[in-house]
Formats: structure tokens, sequence, C-alpha cells
């Protein structure tokens, strides 16, 4: 069967650019081409034809690239927008990505190049197909919704961490969705048909945690009426998921340090060597490295739950997968309150948008399901969401850009973090969002060297 093409919409008021695109891109068939000459035009194709990417150009008369942007955001947020500009102006640039666009392409375009970032997308997209049925949304991986590039990374990463056995550490803010990860760590695994167990460390008294976690024999304390299974037992063969890690207390670190190194342990109050085969994965909100130097988390049990780390960025990191989060919290709660809710108004998906949210996700999905409930018309409107996000104010970084060009911006972006990452060149790609070889590339075009 032949693989279904990717539809891709060129915007451009230029004619003569979206036909030298539509004929450099013929020969590939990965794609199927649609022009358009307007931003009115573009919206009228997108309600008609399933669109996966969309190429618009920034300078448009009447309804320019950032306001198309901001209208597939409100109305399409699963397709993925690359911003083409003909003029070296970092402002509108930095508004594009912030925006929630994919990536910004300079005119005239280079075929090559376009193809490469076309790919990539596509790339991105399969990873998100392989996880899911036929029927299955193009922006989910697993149980984690996101398209955002920084969201691959960690898809990309996920999908590699979950073919091995290693132990693995999630570092993140509360609401991050840590949980989440695990359990698509689990899910991709070998041990995916057994026992995925979860523990919040931090929920469990110190009297408890380690009953609850290797069990007891009866009699071992005040209560213990009975023989009891802790949570390594009953996660045999499988995988258990230790969430806030650093608030176990140093003599339960001793047994869990044991079970990592030995795969045994004994039951509170019994002589018994019990042996386990179960997959570690721990998470933590907590800077591991301090409470290492505070002497609260062994150093030689870090070591151990540190194999791999896996870091789940805050929401503030990722903005633009706020539209696609808060289009799909609002088609689960609606459906929960048999509520017909069309989708947000342009000035409430604003105010989502440029809200900081410390919460991260977790506090998205309140807020969406309060303002469902609040909502008595067919749109979510600025009224129905919390007094906090009437309160927030949009950061203009094009006040401190309008004097800068986009290459003198990408200079400096460039050489702050390589700075960051003590010159190695790999973190410092990764960091980009770009390949190594595209990090070499640009250093030699902007000269930048480590004593310069």
């Amino acid at each position: 069967m032949t693989p279904q093409k990717c539809r891709v919409l060129y915007v451009d008021d230029e004619p003569a650019y979206g036909r030298l695109f539509s004929r450099g891109m013929e020969d590939d068939d990965r794609f199927s081409i649609i022009t358009a000459t307007s931003g009115e035009e573009a919206l009228r194709i997108l309600q008609d034809c399933p669109i996966q990417i969309v190429l618009t150009d920034l300078l448009m008369p009447r309804m320019d690239g950032l306001h198309l942007l901001e209208e597939i955001k409100r109305c399409w947020p699963a397709i993925f927008v690359l911003m083409l500009t003909g003029v070296d102006s970092a402002d509108k640039a930095v508004k594009a990505m912030k925006a929630g666009a994919y990536d910004y392409i300079l005119k005239p375009l280079d075929i090559a190049m376009v193809r490469l970032q076309l790919g990539k997308i596509l790339q991105h997209r399969q990873l998100l197909q392989d996880t899911l049925p036929p029927a299955g949304d193009d922006y989910r991986f697993e149980n984690m919704v996101g398209k955002d590039p920084i969201m691959f990374k960690l898809f990309e990463k996920i999908q590699q961490v979950a073919q091995s056995e290693a132990t693995v550490l999630i570092c993140g803010e509360s609401g991050t969705g840590k949980e989440l990860i695990a359990e698509a760590i689990h899910a991709r695994s070998r041990r995916c048909d057994k026992p995925f167990v979860r523990v919040n460390c931090a929920a469990l008294t110190e009297s408890l945690i380690s009953s609850a976690l290797f069990g007891h024999e009866k009699g071992a304390f005040t209560g213990a009426a009975t023989q009891k299974t802790g949570f390594f037992e009953y996660a045999s063969k499988g995988t258990i998921f230790l969430d806030e890690i650093g608030d176990i207390p140093v003599q339960t670190q001793v047994a869990l340090l044991r079970v990592l190194e030995m795969g045994s342990f004994q039951r509170v109050g019994g002589t018994e060597t019990i042996n386990v085969d179960v997959r570690v994965i721990c998470a933590t909100n907590q800077d591991m490295s301090t409470a290492v130097k505070e002497k609260t988390f062994r150093e030689d049990l870090y070591y151990r739950i540190n194999v791999v780390s896996l870091a789940a960025p805050a929401l503030r990191e990722r903005k633009s997968d706020i539209p696609l989060l808060a289009h799909f919290f609002l088609e689960l709660y609606q459906r929960k309150s048999a509520k017909t809710i069309s989708g947000f108004s342009g000035p409430a998906l604003t105010r989502l948008c440029n809200y900081h949210w410390p919460g991260n996700v977790r506090q998205l999905a309140n807020c969406i399901e309060r303002a469902v409930i609040f909502c008595q018309g067919r749109q979510i409107l600025p009224e129905h969401l919390p007094d906090e996000l009437h309160n927030e104010s949009e950061h203009d970084f094009s006040l401190t850009l309008h004097d800068s060009s986009l290459a003198s911006v990408e200079e400096s972006l460039i050489r702050t973090v390589l700075e960051e990452k003590h010159w190695h060149l790999s973190h410092a790609a990764e960091a980009l969002g770009i390949a190594r070889g595209t990090l070499y590339s640009k250093m030699e075009r902007y000269h930048i060297q480590k004593d310069s």
C-alpha cells in the first residue's frame, strides 16, 4: 500500500514563489503541494482540506504571516507552521517563533534546505504516529501531548531509553508530566505487558515507607498483624516508578541501594532474602546534586538512579504547545460535562499563551476544566479564565531586538549557549535544537571560536 502523501500548503502573495516552490518539490513523492496567494485564501483551503504543514510568507498585505499563524494555532493547533521571510528582521522572526512557528526559513528559498526541514517534520510526525492506532491524533506520543521541538527531542530519548534496562531519573517541576514520561518508557519497553507500579514517596511517612516498598513480616512492629507484600514484589518482572525520590529517608535509601545493586531485599522484620527483577524509574522536582552535598541523599544511590537522566520541560519552555494542549483538555472536559464548545476566542487563547504557567500542564488542565464549567456558550472567552491570567503582561522581546538583525541575534544566541555549555559542541547543538554539523557551519559563518 502506497503511503499517503503529506499535504503542504505554501502561502505567498507573490505567485511566482509558489510556482517555483511547486516545481522544486514535484520530484519528491513524500509531499503534495497546494499553494495560496493570501492568508484569507489559505484559511479557506484549511477549512476544506486536511493540511499537515504550512509554509507561509511573513510579510503579506491584509493578513500577514503572524496573523495567519495565530488563526492556525487557534483552529488547527496540530499543523506544523514554517515561517518564510525575505527580510532580515529579528523582531518579526522572534514573534513568529514565540507565537508557535516550528521554525523560520529565509527567502529566496534553498529547496534542498527546505526539503531537509520538511523531512525533519515528517520524522517527528512518524515518531508520533508509530505509537497510535490509525485513527489516532498526529500530535500524541503514548500518553503525552506535544509537537514542540523540545518535546520531540524528549520523545526520541524515551524511544531509545525504553529499549534498555537502565535505571532512569526524570527531573522537572511539579505538573510537567514526569509520571507520563515514566508510563511511556514502560509502555515501549520489553516489560510493557508486566506490572507498572506507581509509588509517591512523599505521601509515605518515614515509619511506613520501608514497609510499603519492601513489605513486612507478621509481628515486625506494632499493628503488623499479618505478613504484607511490598511494592517491589508487586512490580516483579515489570517497572516500579518512585516519584519524589528525594523524600526517601536515609535508612530506606540503604535498602533501595541494595535492590539496585543486588536485585534483592528483606522484608521489614524478616531474614529471608527475596530476589526481584524490576526496572526502576525515579522522578524528582528537587535539585538532587544539592541534596547529595547536604547529605540528605546518598551519593552512591544518586549515581545508581541517575544512569539515564531525562528532563521534563516546563510549559513556559514549550509555549507553542499551549494551543494544542488547551484544545486537548477542552475536548476531554467538554465530553465529561456533555457540553458542546467549539473552541477558544482569539483573546482567550492569547491570554493562555501569554501566561507563565508556574503549575505547568497540570495547572493548564485545571484552568480549562474550570473554563468549561463556567462557559455557557459555544466558545471559551476571557471571562471564563481564572483571575491570574488577566493580570499577566506579555513580554515584548521586540523592544530589545528592534535594532538587531536576524543574523546578529543568531550569532549572539550561539555564543551564549556555547559559553553556558562550556564549549561542549554536542551539548550546545542539542540545547539549540540543531544538528552538530549545522552548529559547525554556523560557527564558521560567524567566525566563532573559543577564544573569540
